[in-house]
């Protein structure tokens, strides 16, 4: 996918093709993002996809290092579908677009044949204004630097899979979605100097936002199973199902990467933040194998994840 779009990467956009670049117009420095959304249900058990249109817009702005300033939409709607579907959504979007405090300037509606599009499809694009003092770079990594998960994995895609009704199982979950920004801005206040590098794992989750991470350094990122929170109902099912939880995607969660000195006072920032907890060291920057995830199991073994080929829950975000 970077090969495809790298050639019409803006002047001054960073080296690879991430979920939001940050470049200067006219000498002011700004974040854009764009993400479409194709969610199957339309509603889930902790949210629905206006409100993940939102919040999954806010939170590329977010760990790029920016305040989202303006959002745009765009509805490709099926026909048939019910006003009062479609009026559900947008107030959804209202109340995520409080929370986190950030207008839609502009938007546009398509309608498409019964039968093409789900119901509903959402597309988005949003900018930002850099927060001081945040440089995110992979290329800023070094070996030594820590890890961070800023909460649990796995609970958004397995809750919309559960939440399809193709299999007889049953699990009180929902989704994560939620805006991190209000992380973020918590984490930049206390260690910017210290910051490196940030992402939020959604499709192909932690295992494959931290592959890219190693791509782009060539560096290892090594991280501990046991320091990892995964709710028993998404490694249950996952069991079942012969998935890996670091492959299940996450709507309201974010990985950063932070120099040694200020990984403590990063956890404990994320920590006393709300929503913020659970957030965990979960590893650290290697050497060596270049370029490579390992995984230091709970029974004291090791195993290199890889980046998720395919998609075994499609339709999720």
């Amino acid at each position: 996918m970077e090969g495809l779009f790298a050639p019409f990467l803006l002047s001054g956009a960073e080296g690879q093709l991430a979920d939001a670049a940050r470049v200067e117009v006219n000498g002011t420095p700004i974040a854009f993002t764009t993400d479409s959304f194709v969610v199957r249900p339309l509603q889930f058990p902790g949210g629905s996809i206006g409100e993940l249109a939102i919040n999954g817009t806010v939170n590329d702005l977010a760990v790029s290092g920016a305040r989202p300033a303006a959002l745009a939409v765009t509805f490709v709607l099926e026909e048939g579908l019910s006003s009062s579907v479609l009026e559900a959504e947008v107030r959804a979007m209202r109340k995520a677009l409080a929370r986190a405090g950030v207008p839609i300037v502009a938007g546009d509606t398509k309608v498409v044949e019964r039968g093409k599009a789900d119901g509903m499809y959402i597309t988005t694009a949003g900018i930002g204004t850099p927060i001081p003092g945040v440089q995110i770079d992979a290329r800023n990594v070094r070996p030594g630097d820590k890890v961070l998960l800023s909460g649990p994995v796995g609970d958004h895609g397995i809750t919309i899979l559960l939440a399809r009704e193709e299999l007889d199982l049953e699990a009180d979950l929902t989704s994560d979605t939620r805006p991190v920004l209000p992380l973020v801005e918590a984490l930049a206040a206390e260690a910017a100097p210290g910051l490196v590098w940030m992402r939020d794992p959604t499709r192909g989750g932690v295992a494959t936002a931290l592959n890219e991470l190693a791509r782009d350094c060539g560096l290892c990122a090594e991280i501990s199973e046991e320091e990892i929170m995964i709710r028993d109902e998404v490694r249950g099912a996952c069991e079942l199902l012969g998935l890996d939880p670091l492959h299940i995607a996450n709507e309201g969660q974010f990985l950063a990467v932070v120099s040694p000195e200020y990984a403590q006072i990063a956890l404990n920032a994320l920590q006393l933040a709300e929503g913020g907890k659970d957030a965990r060291m979960i590893g650290e920057i290697c050497e060596q194998p270049a370029s490579t995830v390992v995984v230091h199991t709970r029974y004291r073994g090791s195993r290199i994840v890889d980046m998720l080929v395919g998609d075994p829950l499609p339709r999720i975000c």
